[in-house]
């Protein structure tokens, strides 16, 4: 959700490349379809603002397929925002998830959710789902879909009765809220990247620790009433007066200086965000995790591995809709890919890291396409795995009955003296320091980036750590070259041993794959972000250190997110928390990497490392703090991995 759209045409992809020899000439949706404009009446009296594209050749019927977001189904033309039926989408811009689609034949459409830009009401962050609805006035988002779907089949020609629905980050939450207690003919729906339970590892809140570039970066334009609108409109511009966000965040210090910058009428959301920093009834309501029930259609939900804005969100919404309506068609797609990257890129590679395969380009023809085609139009079967996963290391599709896979099995990797990580835990040590320690010093944390940047590039899901690696505040623990490939299917789970001298603190946890020293240089030239436009240095891939994964677990939230606790100074204590899911093979001759440090910033907040609400810290409040991590005996740190080996991995094949 972090990343903003200019608006709902910012989601729809480029338009494909056409065959070898043929000349570039790009699909151009004005020549095929007409667009109308409505104002849709919901059960309460509000009306929805509902933009329809119909196809021009009126001799047969077509599905339906809605995107419902928060971000203006108004019309792009250079930077300006344009209403209107006249105001078309224009090449390269296409209209459905790929091209394909535009091709087949649809009545797309699309829709400013209650209270944005053209349409009337209340917009509410994550609008909370109603069990109970007494009255007309008790409305969500499965009854503004609802109402609008019934209007849609009544007043819309052409159609063949059956609906499908999908979007990407925030507007993939609007599918999940849309399919509780379906509409009957909803077929088939695509919640893809979709905000889950914001707090918890999704989008506003990672282990407790707020993520503060991504979310300053969203809400600086994301207004929290946009209608109504002016045409055209024109997107908000904000000055850094830096092109260093490590800087910029530095230098205004504390969260209640961030919420200064903004104005009045734009900050209350954002200001939401920051001041609810425990998982209190505010972010409860917002969990639709556990509202995903009477689903009737089939669901195939699409995610990134490395989304640095919302990994987790997939992962929970498919194990969701499996536990609360186990009948229903459910499918999982995770790719290798950034956020959203999988609409319009080729998907062959993020930063430095190449996967060798155009592997968006074969989802979409492969498995987003033929599912709607097959659930809304009766085309063939694509047979989806429950479970099409993307395996980077080995950068291969597996395809498993279940994600996890059911061979998936855990293993711990301890932290060794000098470094080193194994399977073994060390003994206790007989009078000797049997931890390492380091000063943390939140008026120089550790970056997240090896170079300058505003916001979170998009590559730094698998930035090169080397730079953090020779840090003095940053402990390494690696094995030596492994001797045959070793696959993780599942969560990353760290189990550590620390204390500190303060009364709080952060452990970041990152697991990384050192490649080996003659490892090749890419056969092409490094290319621009084209979502952040930062280009990662390029240094030798010899011995880079790929993260795979990493996240934060604040210790005042080691027992509970609901009810913090101090931690006494010098006491030794267990920190254990789990990451996301990762599909990964650390490859023959490569090493398994741990760091631990406490910040990761600006990714994530300053703590003071003094018990106290972050929120309203002030500059005095940061302390420098020593920290140690133990490591043998009854207090033995390490990870543990969900691993596979060759036999169970032959089930995804």
């Amino acid at each position: 959700m972090p990343f903003l759209p200019k608006t709902l045409l910012g989601l729809l992809a480029l338009a494909s490349i056409p065959a070898a020899g043929a000349e570039p000439k790009p699909y151009d949706s004005r020549e095929h379809y007409t667009k109308y404009e409505y104002r849709i009446p919901m059960r309460d009296g509000a009306r929805l603002f509902t933009v329809v594209y119909a196809p021009k050749d009126g001799s047969k019927t077509y599905p339906i397929l809605m995107l419902r977001t928060p971000y203006s189904v108004g019309a792009l033309h250079g930077d300006a925002l344009h209403y209107g039926p006249d105001h078309q989408v224009a090449p390269p811009r296409h209209l459905g998830p790929s091209e394909d689609f535009d091709r087949a034949g649809y009545l797309f459409v699309f829709q400013d959710v209650r209270g944005r830009w053209q349409s009337e009401g209340k917009w509410l962050e994550m609008t909370p789902h109603r069990d109970a609805k007494k009255s007309p006035a008790d409305v969500d988002e499965s009854t503004d879909a609802r109402d609008t779907i019934d209007w849609l089949l009544k007043n819309v020609p052409g159609h063949n009765g059956n609906v499908g629905l999908w979007g990407v980050s925030y507007p993939g939450f609007y599918v999940s809220a849309s399919i509780i207690d379906s509409h009957p003919a909803i077929k088939a729906a695509s919640p893809q990247a979709p905000v889950t339970d914001m707090y918890m590892n999704d989008d506003s809140y990672h282990g407790g620790a707020f993520m503060l570039a991504a979310g300053f970066g969203f809400y600086q334009f994301f207004l929290p009433q946009q209608t109504p609108v002016a045409m055209p409109y024109r997107r908000l511009e904000w000055d850094f007066g830096t092109k260093d966000g490590y800087e910029f965040f530095l230098r205004h210090g504390t969260l209640a200086r961030l919420l200064e910058l903004f104005p009045p009428d734009q900050r209350s959301t954002y200001a939401d965000q920051v001041n609810h920093d425990t998982y209190d009834e505010y972010w409860k309501a917002r969990n639709i995790a556990p509202r995903l029930k009477n689903i009737r259609c089939a669901v195939l939900t699409v995610g990134g591995w490395f989304d640095a804005e919302d990994v987790q969100g997939p992962l929970t919404t498919f194990r969701s809709v499996a536990q609360n309506n186990p009948t229903v068609p459910n499918a999982l797609v995770m790719g290798p890919w950034a956020h959203g990257a999988w609409r319009e890129r080729a998907g062959r590679r993020l930063g430095r890291v190449d996967f060798a395969s155009d592997t968006a380009e074969f989802y979409r023809k492969e498995i987003v396409f033929p599912f709607f085609e097959h659930h809304l139009r009766g085309a063939a079967d694509p047979k989806l795995a429950r479970a099409t996963v993307f395996e980077s290391g080995t950068n291969v599709w597996r395809r498993y009955p279940e994600w996890p896979p059911a061979g998936a099995k855990p293993r711990t990797l301890w932290f060794q003296p000098g470094g080193g990580l194994a399977g073994e835990s060390p003994a206790a040590a007989d009078g000797a320091a049997a931890y390492d320690e380091y000063v943390s010093d939140p008026a120089k944390p550790v970056p997240f980036l090896g170079y300058t940047a505003i916001g979170v590039p998009q590559e730094s899901m698998v930035t090169d750590e080397r730079f953090a690696a020779r840090r003095p505040d940053v402990l390494v623990y690696q094995t030596p070259p492994l001797e045959e490939d070793l696959t993780v299917a599942g969560p990353v789970s760290p189990r550590l041993w620390v204390s500190t001298s303060g009364t709080d603190g952060d452990w970041v946890v990152k697991l990384i794959d050192v490649y080996p020293p003659d490892f090749p240089e890419p056969a092409e030239p490094e290319k621009r972000d084209p979502v952040k436009e930062v280009a990662a240095p390029a240094e030798p891939m010899g011995g880079y250190q790929q993260l795979v994964r990493g996240g934060p677990l604040r210790a005042k939230f080691r027992r509970s997110f609901e009810k913090p606790e101090p931690m006494a100074p010098g006491k030794a204590e267990p920190i254990d928390f789990t990451l996301p899911d990762v599909n990964h093979t650390f490859r023959r001759g490569h090493r398994v990497m741990v760091q631990v440090q406490s910040s990761w910033f600006p990714l994530v907040d300053r703590n003071p490392q003094v018990f106290l609400r972050i929120p309203e810290a002030k500059p005095e409040d940061f302390r420098a703090a020593t920290q140690r991590v133990y490591r043998a005996g009854a207090q033995a740190s390490g990870i543990t991995l969900s691993t596979l080996d060759s036999a169970a991995k032959a089930a995804g094949r």
